[in-house]
């Protein structure tokens, strides 16, 4: 069972529901935190309730989208805390849109922040990860192992994610770094309000939910014990595991039932 009582933990796009879920629940283990996303007064109203929590933490500007950024926030984080000991991926952005209807501008975008952000973080703390035997953890989706319709760029963007991820872990597993992939269906933040359309706007067609949205309190919860016990998958809720299998041992049936559920939100979204 890992510990990360006093560890330093860094976490991407952390004033959104679940990054500030997850900065909350590693702070309450004992983990001084490095909070990073691109909104600064939501940055620092997290920070605060951070600090009133008696959780030791800095803040720090940064679009993951741009590397010299990430370098600048992983060095700010070891000049503050002397470490980095996990990393978690969860900056995200998604879109709303048949792939006939989307520019590929939209698609570039939605790549740049859930997969190259992602890069752009663990290439910059790699070496102290390293050095530390520590962890890194990527926030994926069901869309992640499975195909989602209207969705194909957000679709892509986590496929590259599994398997930037489960290659890497090839390298440094044997090293002593952990690779984790999260892969949660609905959860109630703010991503599929700050979808984009097929133009790049916001989204304004409603999504299509299936089962219950989880609360970030509670995937933030799992992704923690996650961690402790070292996991290579997390599929936290019964849709992701359903999703998981049904996909694999049925793929049809699989796309037949998405389409289904989600056949009105693909013709909103090609208007």
């Amino acid at each position: 069972m890992r510990d990360f009582f006093d560890k330093v933990v860094v976490v991407t796009g952390a004033a959104g529901g679940l990054g500030r879920a997850l900065c909350l629940r590693f702070g309450q283990a004992g983990a001084r935190i490095v909070a990073l996303d691109r909104q600064v007064a939501a940055l620092d109203a997290l920070l605060s309730g951070l600090h009133e929590a008696g959780i030791a933490a800095i803040g720090a500007a940064c679009d993951v989208t741009l590397e010299d950024d990430c370098q600048q926030a992983m060095a700010e984080a070891k000049q503050s805390f002397g470490a980095i000991d996990l990393l978690v991926n969860n900056a995200g952005i998604t879109h709303r849109s048949a792939f006939a209807h989307t520019e590929p501008a939209v698609i570039r975008r939605v790549m740049a922040v859930n997969f190259f952000g992602a890069l752009h973080c663990t290439h910059a703390a790699l070496d102290e990860l390293l050095a530390r035997r520590g962890m890194v953890i990527a926030i994926s989706s069901v869309a992640g192992f499975a195909p989602l319709i209207a969705r194909t760029g957000y679709a892509a963007s986590k496929h590259a994610l599994h398997g930037f991820y489960d290659s890497l872990r090839t390298e440094v597993e044997p090293l002593g770094l952990k690779v984790l992939l999260v892969c949660p269906s609905f959860i109630q933040t703010g991503i599929e309000k700050n979808a984009l359309d097929g133009n790049g706007l916001p989204a304004r067609h409603p999504q299509s939910i299936v089962g219950v949205r989880a609360t970030p309190e509670s995937i933030a919860d799992k992704i923690f014990h996650a961690a402790r016990r070292e996991r290579r998958l997390l599929l936290p809720d019964s849709v992701s595991r359903s999703s998981w299998w049904v996909s694999r041992l049925a793929p049809r049936l699989y796309e037949r039932l998405m389409v289904a559920s989600l056949n009105k939100e693909m013709q909103q979204g090609g208007r």
